[in-house]
C-alpha cells in the first residue's frame, strides 16, 4: 500500500464508526493506556478530561468525547513549562516521574479551568481559557506547589482548592486565580482522610491523596484514594453539608484496585465513577464504574464489583483519537506535529523538522551524550493494549561516527532497535536496558541507506514482553537482539511509550529521516 492510499485510509476510519470487534456496548477497561489522574466535566453533550503527561511535552493533555468512550486528544495547556535545567535534560538533570501531576479541570461563567501542579518548578498553575479546543491559555503559575488539589468554584464567588496528603487543607485564591488569597482561609479541612480505610493493628499504605472535589444536591462529596497496607487501592469518600461542616467518611469502592477519581452524569441522567487502575507496563489505565444515589450517597459498580461492559456505545478504538500512525506528510494549515505525539522532556526546535525534506521527520544531533535518558528529541506515542506494534522507517545515509538513531521503548528498562556508527561502520543494534543498564545485545554489519524497525508490545495478562525487529525490504522482519521484560517504575510514573530517537556520542552535525511511524493493534 503506497502511502497516499495509506493517509486515505487512516483519514477515513477517523470518521467511520466501526466497533471495535463487532462489539455493541463499551467495554472497560475504558481505555487501555496510560491516562492517569484523569479529571472530567460535561458541558452540554460534550465531555472533557485531562490527564497527567508529567515530564513530557506539550503538556497536560485535553481529551474530548462526546459518549464518555470514544476519546480524542484535542489540545493540551501548555508547550513549555519552564526552562529549567531538569526539564531541558542540561547539566546532568532531568524530570522523570515528576513535570506537571494530577490535574483539576472546571467549567465556570463561560471560562475552562485547568488546574495543575509541578515538584519540579515548586508552582501551582492555572490555565483558562474560552476555547478548550483551540485556546488561546491564559496562564497563572504561584507558590506553592498545592499537591494533588481539587479546584472549587462557590455560588458566593469565593474559590477554593483543596490540597494534601492525609491531612486535607483547604484554601483561597485570589478572584483572578493568580495566587492565595493573602488573609484569606488556610486551614485543616480533614484532618487524616485515611480514617475510612485503616485497618486495625496496621499502619503504611498510601495516605489519602488525588482529591476530587464535588456538589451535588447541596451537598459536597470529596473523593480520595487509599492504599491500606495489606490491601489494595481503595476509594474513600467523605460528605458534608458545607466546607464548614462536620464530614463523614466511609471507603466508596473497593475492586481489582480500581481507585483514584471523581464522578461525571451524562445528558440523560444516568451516573458514572471515573477511576484508573495500575496495570502493569502499559500504565495506568482508565475505568468507567456506574454509580447510583442511595440515600444521598454515590453507590459504586454492579453489586460492589468493575462490570466488563457498560451501557454505554461501543468503544471504536485508541486510534486515531490517542495514538495514530503518522507518514510526515504536511499540507498548509497542519499541525507540525499532531497532537498524538509528545517529546520526551522540552524539545530543541532547532534539531528537528518535518519541512527540510518533504514527507519526513528529520532529527539532528547538536551535543554529545552519552545515556540515552538524558539525549534530547526523543518523540514519543503512547503504546496500547492488550497488545501493539510500532514501525517506521529510517534514512541513515547522513549520520556521523558515534551517532546512534532508531526506535526504542521508553521507561527506566528501556529497549531500543536501530543504527549505530562505530569507527564509520554502520550496525543493526538492539540494546536493553533490562538490569537497569544499557547493554548491547546483538549487533548486525549493515551498509544500506535505509532500514525499517519494529518494536512490538504485549501486555495481554500483564506479560508485558517487548520484542525487537528489523527489515531490510519492508516485507520480511527479522528479530534482533532479546526479549525486554517491561517494566513499570516509580522512578518514571509512565506506561511505555514508542520513542524516534537520535543522539551523537562522539560529534555532532548529523541527521537520520523518518519516513513514517505506522501503529497497529497488532503484534
Amino acid at each position: 500500500m503506497n502511502k497516499k492510499v495509506l493517509l486515505f485510509f487512516l483519514v477515513l476510519t477517523a470518521f467511520v464508526q466501526i466497533p471495535v470487534n463487532g462489539q455493541t456496548k463499551a467495554k472497560n477497561p475504558l481505555i487501555w493506556a496510560d491516562v492517569p489522574d484523569m479529571s472530567m466535566i460535561r458541558v452540554g453533550d460534550t465531555y472533557y478530561m485531562s490527564s497527567t503527561t508529567m515530564h513530557f511535552n506539550p503538556g497536560v493533555p485535553i481529551m474530548k468525547s462526546k459518549d464518555l468512550v470514544n476519546w480524542e486528544l484535542v489540545n493540551y495547556c501548555y508547550n513549555v513549562l519552564d526552562t529549567l535545567d531538569e526539564l531541558t535534560l542540561n547539566n546532568g538533570k532531568s524530570t522523570y516521574g515528576r513535570g506537571t501531576w494530577a490535574s483539576s479541570i472546571r467549567y465556570h461563567n463561560g471560562l475552562y479551568v485547568v488546574s495543575t501542579f509541578s515538584q519540579t518548578t515548586g508552582k501551582t498553575y492555572i490555565f483558562t481559557t474560552k476555547d478548550i479546543e483551540k485556546g488561546p491559555w491564559t496562564e497563572h503559575a504561584f507558590r506553592p506547589s498545592l499537591h494533588d488539589h481539587s479546584l472549587l468554584f462557590e455560588d458566593d464567588g469565593r474559590v477554593y482548592m483543596i490540597t494534601g496528603s492525609s491531612q486535607l487543607k483547604l484554601v483561597e485564591l485570589k478572584d483572578d486565580l493568580s495566587g492565595l488569597k493573602p488573609g484569606g482561609v488556610n486551614r485543616v479541612l480533614i484532618e487524616n482522610a485515611s480514617t475510612p480505610s485503616a485497618t486495625a493493628g496496621r499502619r503504611g499504605g498510601l495516605g489519602a491523596e488525588g482529591s476530587q472535589l464535588f456538589k451535588h444536591d447541596g451537598k459536597y462529596y470529596l473523593f480520595n484514594i487509599t492504599w491500606p497496607s495489606g490491601s489494595m487501592r481503595t476509594v474513600v469518600m467523605h460528605r458534608a453539608d458545607s466546607l464548614n461542616g462536620t464530614w463523614e467518611g466511609r471507603i466508596a469502592f473497593q475492586d481489582k484496585g480500581v481507585a483514584q477519581g471523581g464522578l461525571i452524569d451524562t445528558p440523560d441522567g444516568n451516573w458514572f465513577a471515573y477511576l484508573f487502575r495500575d496495570n502493569g507496563s502499559v500504565g495506568r489505565i482508565p475505568y468507567l464504574v456506574p454509580v447510583k444515589w442511595v440515600d444521598g450517597w454515590p453507590v459504586f459498580g454492579v453489586d460492589g464489583k468493575v462490570p466488563d461492559e457498560l451501557d454505554l456505545p461501543a468503544s471504536k478504538g485508541l486510534i486515531p483519537g490517542i495514538v495514530n500512525s503518522d507518514e510526515f506528510n504536511r499540507v498548509k494549515g497542519d499541525r507540525d506535529l499532531p497532537l498524538v505525539w509528545q517529546w520526551n522532556h522540552n524539545p530543541v526546535n532547532s534539531l528537528w523538522s518535518v519541512s527540510q525534506r518533504k514527507g519526513f521527520l528529520r532529527l539532528s544531533t547538536g551535543r554529545v551524550d552519552n545515556d540515552f535518558l538524558m539525549a534530547r528529541n526523543t518523540l514519543t506515542q503512547r503504546t496500547f493494549g492488550p497488545e501493539c506494534s510500532g514501525t517506521t522507517s529510517i534514512d541513515v545515509s547522513k549520520m556521523k561516527d558515534g551517532d546512534f538513531a532508531g526506535l526504542s521503548l521508553l521507561q527506566r528498562k528501556y529497549g531500543q532497535v536501530g543504527v549505530q556508527v562505530s569507527k564509520g561502520k554502520k550496525f543493526l543494534v538492539m540494546y536493553s536496558a533490562q538490569t537497569g543498564k544499557s547493554v548491547k545485545m546483538d549487533s548486525i554489519a549493515f551498509k544500506g541507506k535505509t532500514v525499517q524497525l519494529k518494536a512490538t508490545c504485549d501486555f495481554n495478562d500483564r506479560k508485558d514482553i517487548a520484542k525487537f525487529y528489523y527489515s531490510l525490504d519492508g516485507k520480511t522482519w527479522k528479530a534482533i537482539g532479546s526479549e525486554l521484560k517491561m517494566e513499570y517504575t516509580i522512578p518514571q510514573f509512565i506506561g511505555y511509550r514508542f520513542g524516534l530517537f537520535n543522539y551523537a556520542t562522539k560529534a555532532t552535525g548529523g541527521y537520520v529521516d523518518f519516513d513514517y511511524f505506522h501503529i497497529s493493534d497488532k503484534l
